[in-house]
């Protein structure tokens, strides 16, 4: 089988540091244990029939053909091409929340973007990249140009979290307008939005043939709830809004409609044949993203 050949040197994005250095040890580390593609490119739709010329590709012939008519056809479509995908990165102000990690929500997003965008360039697909908050901000079309990798994670890092989102409207609005060829969409977000909207995207973007990813990035503190003393917080959505609460008598309350929430998530994801991954925080971005990569290798 012919290797790929690599469409950048890798060891030329050292010298840009931050993503880029994340995104190469995540990826390679990943690479070293498996050597399957997780994605796959396809083709577009089904378009007509030619004759099979020697040098074809045997897998292509059409055989109810060649049972009707004794001849070799090759099916031809109308546009083949690898894997195109937009990474859909949720900048919006929930996640700017850090909690006790290292690392916020979005910085969490950010690693996990650059390094998918690193692995589907370094396998020759097409990768774009859109960020937003209450509305589509950043929107870099797919390309499968080796410098298109500085280019993506350059916009990722200089982008800042926003303010308040609806992310069911955000995400059918980035379906209609900016997504209209059939590809791979990745979507890393929170999810903090009601599930009827969530599922109205999430249908539309299944309805446009997209094979859609979602990655819930959470901080432990939102899936524990650890607090226990009266506690003071935040919106980082809503300028001013604050609210003390007695944080021993909400948990309870909190982690029962959380996991609702999340519940119904999973099955809405699973129903529309959507891959629900969630990513933690506290966890290594090369353990956590690794992990689902080898699953779906």
């Amino acid at each position: 089988m012919t290797r790929r050949r690599r469409i950048f040197d890798p060891t030329e994005l050292a010298r840009y540091g931050g993503l880029s250095l994340v995104a190469r040890t995540v990826v390679e580390g990943f690479l070293s244990g498996i050597h399957r593609s997780p994605f796959k490119g396809f083709s577009l739709e089904f378009a007509e029939h030619r004759q099979y010329y020697p040098g074809d590709e045997i897998r292509r012939i059409d055989w109810r053909a060649y049972g009707k008519t004794d001849r070799y056809f090759i099916k031809e479509y109308e546009e083949e091409t690898n894997l195109k995908a937009v990474l859909v990165v949720d900048s919006s102000g929930s996640m700017a929340y850090r909690g006790e990690q290292a690392l916020s929500k979005f910085a969490f997003a950010q690693q996990v973007a650059a390094s998918l965008a690193y692995l589907l360039l370094g396998q020759l697909d097409a990768v774009g990249l859109l960020t937003h908050d209450s509305k589509p901000r950043q929107f870099i079309p797919p390309k499968a140009a080796g410098k298109h990798l500085l280019t993506l994670l350059r916009t990722l890092e200089e982008t800042a979290v926003g303010g308040e989102t609806n992310l069911g409207v955000v995400w059918d609005q980035i379906a209609g307008q900016h997504l209209k060829r059939r590809g791979l969409v990745i979507l890393l977000s929170d999810c903090f939005g009601d599930i009827p909207g969530l599922t109205r995207a999430l249908r539309h973007l299944r309805h446009g043939r997209h094979e859609v990813i979602l990655f819930q990035i959470l901080a432990p503190e939102e899936l524990d709830f650890p607090f226990k003393n009266p506690t003071k917080f935040r919106s980082l959505e809503q300028s001013g809004f604050e609210l003390t609460v007695d944080a021993r008598r909400l948990r309870e309350e909190y982690q029962r409609n959380f996991e609702a929430h999340r519940t119904q998530l999973r099955r809405v994801a699973e129903e529309l044949r959507v891959d629900y991954v969630m990513l933690r925080t506290d966890e290594p971005v090369d353990r956590a993203l690794g992990g689902y990569l080898a699953a779906r290798g």
